[in-house]
């Protein structure tokens, strides 16, 4: 089946919605680098269409058809609902995105100085190829949580007047031993050390015997700035993430470059749809944007703890009656979009890894992928042919451009999603999203037209019957 390029039925109107849109959507990425930022964002947003903290709107009352709710976890974990005509068993149209994105962290015990150069020590965080991090200039946005119970918000590197910081990389003159080695192996993870100083302390503020000058130097700016002992390290949740703003990109403008994309893109857009619906449906709608995908989903902010079914249990018990089966069955109701994004087809490596009837196209729509996993579709959500049926009619009349597709060859290696997990609960779940090319890299690449017919394809999604 050939899919059309969407910017091919663009009308003027179209258009400049789309532009609008994804001026929106720059703006999401800039402001949420962090899974903790995308949530403040994302509150903004949901505060300013008329939606009302869960727990403290339950006090007045049970909510009825067409209240707009949301409940943060931990604030890396947020949910939003706006209650349908039906009672809450009946089940939820979901559409659930991962708001982490893969990094580098910030060690517990993390400066050091070594040779009038000042290090943090890190470790990253989901699957990243370590080699493209090194020389990149690079900020840093984090929570600093002190013992007296404040927390200090960090963001350096942002703001055209800060520093940036960096990972170092050999010349290519002294390179001839590690040109020899395996991508993999390039840059070891230990060598992913932040370079953050190599201005000593002036004699006059050092203590007696003190060393390491150029690392005393930094403590005392940190100090200054932020009043941080060095202590404090080990209650901080600091991310390192390519400094700088989502950019348009190509001559026409057409895509997208900017960190952070996968799955943000998919977050941005889910949460934009459930935004625009202003009247009460006939099935409760769902927006989850969840945390720790990136690494298994894992913790109390990722979708394999019970924080999502709980908050769906206190809807129950507000609108129903306390009941586990009444919960059980909302759940099992349901339906989902798994929405994360695809691998998109790069030509430049088409007969390594992409197999082009199966494969996802930057301009052709919305991506759905059947079934994720790897090899023989292990760990894989597989999607059954009639709800497959139920999305084909659902964006056909809503006039969504649309494809499917898969993460590339059989054997060319796999990756997985949230979808697999909610599927746990007996509901109909489905992966979609956008393709997205260089997918993991500090700088992810995608398709406006694929940003604007991924909000049309959610809407239609949360208004289906």
């Amino acid at each position: 089946m050939e899919i059309k390029n969407a910017w091919e039925k663009y009308t003027a109107e179209d258009l400049q919605a789309l532009e609008a849109l994804n001026e929106e959507y720059k703006a999401f990425l800039d402001n949420g680098k962090t899974e903790r930022e995308c949530v403040t964002e994302a509150v903004a947003m949901a505060e300013k269409a008329g939606y009302r903290e869960l727990y403290a709107a339950l006090k007045k009352g049970a909510p009825k058809a067409g209240d707009k709710l949301y409940a943060v976890c931990m604030n890396k974990t947020l949910a939003l609902f706006q209650m349908g005509k039906e009672p809450l068993e009946n089940g939820m149209n979901i559409l659930g995105a991962h708001i982490d994105s893969p990094r580098v962290d910030v060690k517990q015990n993390p400066l050091y100085e070594t040779e009038g150069l000042a290090y943090l020590d890190t470790h990253y965080y989901g699957g990243i190829k370590k080699y493209q991090w090194v020389t990149q200039p690079l900020a840093i946005h984090g929570v600093v949580a002190k013992k007296d119970g404040k927390t200090v918000s960090i963001c350096v590197g942002e703001d055209p007047a800060d520093p940036v910081f960096v990972f170092t990389d050999l010349l290519i003159h002294l390179s001839a031993v590690q040109m020899e080695k395996k991508a993999g192996q390039v840059i070891p993870g230990e060598n992913l050390d932040l370079l953050v100083g190599n201005r000593p302390l002036e004699k006059s503020k050092l203590k007696k015997d003190q060393k390491d000058a150029v690392r005393a130097n930094v403590l005392a700016l940190l100090k200054e700035k932020y009043n941080l002992e060095e202590e404090d390290f080990v209650s901080a949740e600091l991310e390192i993430v390519p400094a700088g703003k989502a950019r348009d990109c190509g001559f026409d403008r057409s895509m997208i470059l900017a960190y952070g994309q996968d799955d943000r893109v998919c977050a941005f857009t889910s949460l934009y749809a459930m935004l625009q619906e202003n009247k009460a449906l006939r099935r409760t709608s769902c927006c989850l944007l969840v945390d720790k995908e990136e690494i298994g989903s894992v913790g109390a902010t990722g979708m394999q703890s019970f924080w999502f079914e709980n908050v769906v249990a206190e809807l129950i018990a507000a609108t129903q009656g306390e009941s586990f089966l009444a919960t059980r069955r909302a759940l099992a109701n349901s339906n989902m979009l798994s929405s994360d994004v695809s691998a998109g087809y790069d030509p430049l490596y088409a007969l390594e890894i992409f197999e082009k009837r199966s494969a996802a196209f930057l301009s052709r729509g919305m991506s759905f992928n059947k079934f994720t996993g790897s090899s023989g579709k292990s760990g894989s959500n597989d999607a059954n042919a009639e709800y497959l049926g139920d999305i084909r009619r659902i964006m056909d009349g809503a006039k969504v451009t649309y494809q499917f597709s898969e993460l590339g060859r059989v054997d060319a290696g796999g990756g997985g999603t949230i979808a697999y997990i909610m599927a746990k609960y007996g509901m109909n779940v489905i992966d979609s999203g956008v393709a997205v090319l260089n997918m993991h890299a500090p700088y992810e690449l995608s398709s406006k037209a694929d940003v604007y017919e991924a909000v049309k394809g959610y809407r239609a999604f949360l208004k289906n019957a």
